[in-house]
Order: C-alpha cells, then structure tokens, then sequence
C-alpha cells in the first residue's frame, strides 16, 4: 500500500495547471496481499464509536485502504486539477459478509466514469474489496472538482422531512481530526489543526467526511448485525471542530434513514440510508 504521507505531498504542494475540460480516463489500481492491524483497527474503531470484539471490522473501516488508491490515481498525470479543488459529494459502501481483521485482503479502485456539470466535473471512484477471490466490500464514491460559474447562486441544503425528536447531540473536541488521522493514516491538514486549514482558506479546522459517516453508522451497527448492507450517504455541509452536532435516525421499509445536523437541528451536515441487502 502506498503511504498517504507522501502522496500529500504530491497532492497538496505539487503544481497541476487546472482541468483540461477534456474527460478523465479510465484510471485502475491494485494493492494485492494487504494486512491489517489489530491496533490500528482498535483506534478506528474507537474514535468513530463502533464497538470492536477484536475479530470483526467495522464496516468502513477498509475505506481507510480504499481512500490510499484514490489517492494514488489523484497523483496521476491525466489527472490535471489539484486536490483542494475537490469535494466528496456523496459515497456508497456495501458489506456483503463481515470481514474478519486476520483475513488478508486485495484492494482494488478504478476511476470509472466522468462528467461535466453545473457545478463542474463529476467523477466516480469504484473500490472493491477481495478475500481470495470473494468480493466482500465494495464502495462508490463521486467527487466534484468545482468551478465556479459567473451569476450562477449555490442554493443552500435543507434538511430532510424526518421526524426531528429524540435525537442525540455530540460534542466534537478540536483534537477530533488529529485522533482519526492518527487511527486512519488520513492526515489531510485541513482536519488536523486550525493554522494549517487557514493555510488552505478555511478559517476552522473541518471534520472528516468518512468519520462522519462512520460515527453515524456506528449508531445504527444494532439493528445490522452481520446482515448483507448498504449505506449511502451524501454530504451537505461542513462540519467545523469544536461544535456540536445533533444526529436521529428513522426505520424506512427495508431499513433506517439518518441525518446529521447542526446542534439546532436546522442545517444538513449529512443525509443517509442504510438497506438490508
């Protein structure tokens, strides 16, 4: 597997000219033979709020891997505009069998499709996970490289139509992302400390969208168990660190339908279904 660190590297201070306005190719990745680490495991584990019997992963938890080959592709020359122009606009993980943390596992990543839009280019990353040859994980996740279009108003999210009752509020500590790059090897710096987001244009630091995802899945791993799943996810706003945040969840046929948002229950952060497969 390829070390993120020095993939940021390339990523965050190389110099990319912008995008070409031509469509991205297709871009295919492998990382055959990947172990695991019980402790690093333990860590993910704990900072996103699943509750970890040692022998199980956590569901997004080969994410983490997964996001080393974007990463990779990301540093490919056909690849033309730079990282901070992106945004993870929504993600799709299926479980099709828990993974055990002693299995060796093939990670694979292609990015399979792109297109122009309103908002600029839209691009799709698939990740499959193998055990032998079994698949048994596999992910969409769809970014946008945003250019902003004169006269043209970005409306702002809304909240979904769910019954907003009962729901629970966390508190989000300024040392958030610094324990989930050190859980996920993920040490983008806008997560990690505010002098280094300002450096970026972003006045606080972000919370990471995958422990977002994660630590709303975690609320929901009970009513799972070891069923065949699928979690889809878009995200709507940033999250800053320190703040809080409410989260609630509604049964939907063939599942639950979930939402983070602000601490008055307004704002969207996260909208999300999860379906029994």
């Amino acid at each position: 597997m390829p070390s993120l660190l020095s993939l940021y590297r390339k990523i965050l201070f190389g110099r990319k000219p912008g995008w070409d306005k031509q469509p991205l190719p297709k871009i295919y990745v492998q990382a055959p033979d990947v172990v695991l680490s019980h402790d690093k495991i333990r860590q993910y584990a704990e900072v996103c709020g699943f509750e970890f019997d040692g022998v199980t992963l956590p569901p997004t938890y080969l994410y983490v891997w997964a996001f080393r080959l974007h990463a990779t592709i990301f540093t490919h020359k056909a690849v033309t505009f730079p990282l901070l122009g992106m945004i993870h606009l929504k993600n799709s993980i299926s479980v099709f069998r828990p993974v055990k943390v002693d299995e060796t596992v093939t990670v694979q990543c292609e990015l399979s499709a792109s297109r122009h839009t309103d908002s600029g280019l839209e691009f799709d990353l698939v990740s499959k996970v193998f055990v032998a040859d079994e698949l048994v994980w596999q992910a969409l996740s769809t970014y946008l490289y945003r250019i902003d279009t004169p006269g043209r108003r970005a409306r702002p999210p809304k909240a979904s139509d769910m019954l907003w009752e009962n729901v629970q509020q966390w508190r989000l500590t300024d040392d958030l992302g610094r324990r989930y790059a050190k859980a996920s090897g993920d040490y983008n710096l806008i997560h990690l400390h505010p002098l280094l987001s300002k450096r970026f244009g972003f006045e606080r630091v972000l919370a990471h969208g995958m422990w977002s995802k994660a630590r709303a899945l975690s609320q929901l791993m009970p009513f799972i168990g070891d069923k065949p799943f699928q979690v889809d996810v878009e995200f709507k706003l940033p999250v800053f660190m320190p703040s809080e945040v409410t989260f609630g969840f509604e049964s939907i046929e063939n599942g639950k339908r979930f939402e983070m948002r602000d601490v008055k229950g307004r704002r969207p952060h996260l909208l999300g279904n999860v379906t029994y497969l």
